[in-house]
């Protein structure tokens, strides 16, 4: 017995006809691209100091440099590698979290419906901000110490981890939300009342003919989840509770330009590049997001 999975057709040709998911997608792979790449460039020196402090941009430093002399420009790929590692990975617990939560929670119904919605709600009214700050005075020393028995060259990603693991732990609920909802009106369909009349397992039922029919919405909102995640870890490196110098985040960057701007010397540049290039990725993932949903709508009609 097939599942009907509720995918539209021509989903992927309707996508490509929305100029601006295109361009979304065009920015997003430049970024990617950069951030993967530029440890190869042969200018790409983000650690590395020179005479030129604050100097402005110039052929020589495209984004100028900061206040140790370092390239902006290198530093700016940097922080797109961390912000994207952290947003990526950070979505991606979030993904499995919650989906699986709003799976157990929409299937199985009822009191244990009710009870893990009431936790959910509870989590909700917990600040995010002291769940990130507890978490990282409680582990960054304990994880540092047992990542440099591994590797010394490692301790630095430390917080990286705690980062990822505290933010996808923060944003599942939304998606747990999300799937419960849908799983409440899928089980009902007469594709699982014939799972269950055949004697299937649930698992199966979960896994075989309801995560299916999850994807669409899923995949939407695992793409403006991203943005979310790095936004939240570029504000909390703003106020230096997350990546550490000499990492770099644009959160981190647009700290350290905010300390140089002044009424007597303005360096905009070590404010305007990073910020520009967070607004530009979180701009293209929320309008390849709204795409996605408009694509993936089997009641669009393009």
């Amino acid at each position: 017995m097939s599942t009907p999975v509720v995918q539209p057709p021509g989903a992927f040709r309707r996508l490509l006809k929305n100029r601006a998911a295109i361009s979304a997608m065009v920015v997003l792979a430049v970024i990617v691209l950069l951030a993967l790449l530029g440890p190869l460039l042969p200018f790409y020196s983000p650690e590395l100091t020179t005479p030129q402090k604050n100097a402005a941009p110039s052929l020589t430093h495209l984004f100028g440099t900061d206040l140790n002399g370092r390239d902006l420009f290198s530093r700016v790929i940097q922080g797109a590698q961390v912000s994207l590692i952290v947003g990526l990975c950070g979505a991606l617990v979030s993904f499995l979290v919650g989906t699986a939560y709003g799976l157990v929670s929409g299937y199985v119904g009822g009191r244990v419906d009710n009870a893990m919605m009431r936790f959910v709600e509870v989590l909700y009214s917990i600040p995010r901000l002291i769940i990130v700050i507890v978490a990282i005075f409680t582990f960054e020393k304990r994880l540092a110490a047992l990542i440099n028995e591994i590797n010394p060259d490692w301790v630095a990603y430390s917080k990286v981890i705690i980062l990822i693991l505290c933010l996808g732990l923060i944003e599942w609920l939304s998606m747990a939300r999300i799937v419960r909802g849908q799983v409440l009106a899928l089980k009902e369909q007469q594709f699982v009342l014939a799972a269950r009349a055949l004697g299937q397992s649930h698992a199966r039922i979960l896994l075989r003919h309801l995560l299916p029919n999850l994807v669409g919405v899923v995949v939407v909102y695992l793409t403006l989840t991203i943005p979310q995640v790095i936004l939240d870890e570029s504000f909390l490196s703003f106020l230096g509770l997350g990546i550490n110098d000499p990492q770099a985040s644009w959160g981190s960057l647009l700290s350290d330009g905010k300390n140089v701007i002044n009424p007597v010397k303005s360096y905009w540049w070590l404010l305007v590049f990073p910020a520009a290039a967070m607004s530009l990725t979180l701009l293209s993932l929320n309008f390849l997001g709204d795409a996605l949903r408009d694509a993936l709508d089997p009641r669009a009609k393009r």
